[in-house]
């Protein structure tokens, strides 16, 4: 692995956006991949694009074959080597980023969000940072990867359904593991202003649904109130929060050193004067690496539990139930670790951080393939109106990955 931490100093520094980068991000943008849709459109357009550069690509569908991943390998001009040879291939890095962006809906935007429009020094559209800005930079260098005399492959990873719990990844993940994947690291491009990125909490959100039993207000103690019994839980998750503030170990590298806890929406009920029998919350938490989250949901739905009886005493059919909405591993690996120098090097920042939001990354290390995050533009300007990236930025990313393929003909 030290070869791949080789990094020349003779890159020269870029200033602008290369014509070839910013019509491939033009093109990415173009296409409304918002999750709850379709990106196909994107995803094949892709996939068309690679293949007559010699590059085939692995689509990974979802159930209804309405969305896909893709993965698709980079050799360079001399191929993958020779198995009669005696060669063995080389790890190579990952490229990774997700496809899908978050919705437009009910934001107030000055252009429009599907056309990448400059002005000012930054490019505007919904996915200018979230992140199509590196996507489309990283499949503009695909000719030159080919035209390489790489010594290891270079990987593109496309996902889709990051923004709803990092859903679509999973499938890919689980065929490369299938198929003995091996890689020296993955790039997971979200936005960090390209500082890298070594560490994310693990995020768990859950659907806690309370049925209850309705009946007239004047004769309460004859219901089962679903809205009284889901404050129950949600006060029971507030003070977990509270005494998780007070007592986890800091970890000062992450904004919030700690693990948080909160409820998000709730609706429950019918009229002022009828005892609700049914109430609906939406709760989640963010862990710290080496935090149990196994122990943190199974203490709340003890307490669930523990209310039951109370409940059936009234009502047989009363009951609480508790739905994982999603799971997103956390993400660590350490300064020391190869692919987090090689990053430092690319980057030309020697200065890593950690991050509070979850990503992808988690999932890939836990498929034993190390990540790191690193990308253009800033986690700030990601799902707002307007939302934009630097045009340095996108500069910085080019210099970034040129030389990425400097390091790999070494």
């Amino acid at each position: 692995m030290n070869h791949i931490m080789k990094t020349p100093n003779t890159s020269p520094k870029a200033t602008s956006v290369t014509p070839a980068s910013m019509a491939m991000i033009e093109r990415l943008i173009s296409f409304d991949t918002t999750s709850r849709d379709s990106n196909l459109g994107l995803i094949e357009s892709v996939r068309d694009w690679l293949k007559p550069q010699g590059i085939d690509s692995t689509l990974v569908y979802n159930a209804d074959s309405k969305k896909a991943n893709l993965f698709a390998t980079v050799w360079g001009k001399n191929g993958p080597p020779s198995v009669k040879a005696g060669h063995a291939a080389r790890p190579g890095i990952v490229l990774s980023g997700h496809t899908d962006v978050v919705p437009v809906d009910g934001q107030l935007w000055d252009t429009d969000p599907f056309k990448a429009t400059i002005k000012d020094g930054r490019l505007f559209a919904r996915g200018a940072c979230d992140m199509k800005g590196f996507l489309g930079i990283a499949l503009a260098m695909t000719p030159r990867f080919v035209a390489a005399d790489l010594k290891a492959p270079i990987h593109f990873a496309l996902s889709y359904d990051e923004e709803v719990g990092c859903v679509g990844v999973r499938g890919l993940i689980e065929l490369l593991s299938k198929q003995g994947f091996k890689a020296a690291g993955v790039i997971v491009g979200e936005p960090t202003s390209m500082q890298v990125i070594t560490a994310h909490k693990g995020k768990r959100s859950f659907r806690c649904t309370v049925h209850g039993k309705e009946a007239h207000s004047a004769l309460t103690p004859q219901g089962v109130n679903a809205i009284e019994y889901a404050a129950q839980v949600i006060t029971y998750i507030r003070h977990m929060a509270e005494r998780m503030t007070q007592l986890e170990t800091r970890d000062n590298g992450f904004d919030v050193p700690f693990t948080t806890m909160m409820t998000g929406t709730i609706k429950g009920g019918t009229a002022q004067n009828i005892v609700p029998g049914k109430c609906v919350f939406d709760w989640e938490f963010r862990y710290l690496p080496g935090a149990n989250p196994d122990a943190i949901e199974g203490e709340v739905r003890s307490y669930a539990a523990s209310l039951l009886p109370a409940m059936k005493k009234v009502s047989a059919e009363a009951g609480i139930e508790i739905i994982t909405s999603s799971d997103a591993p956390g993400s660590y690996t350490d300064d020391a670790h190869a692919i987090t120098q090689l990053a430092i090097a690319l980057a030309r920042n020697d200065k890593t951080a950690k991050v509070a939001y979850a990503t992808e990354a988690g999932l890939f290390e836990k498929a034993g393939l190390p990540s790191i995050i690193c990308g253009p533009g800033s986690i700030e300007q990601a799902h707002k109106p307007n939302e934009y990236c630097d045009l340095s930025q996108l500069a910085q990313c080019e210099a970034f990955m040129d030389r990425l393929l400097d390091n790999m003909t070494q």
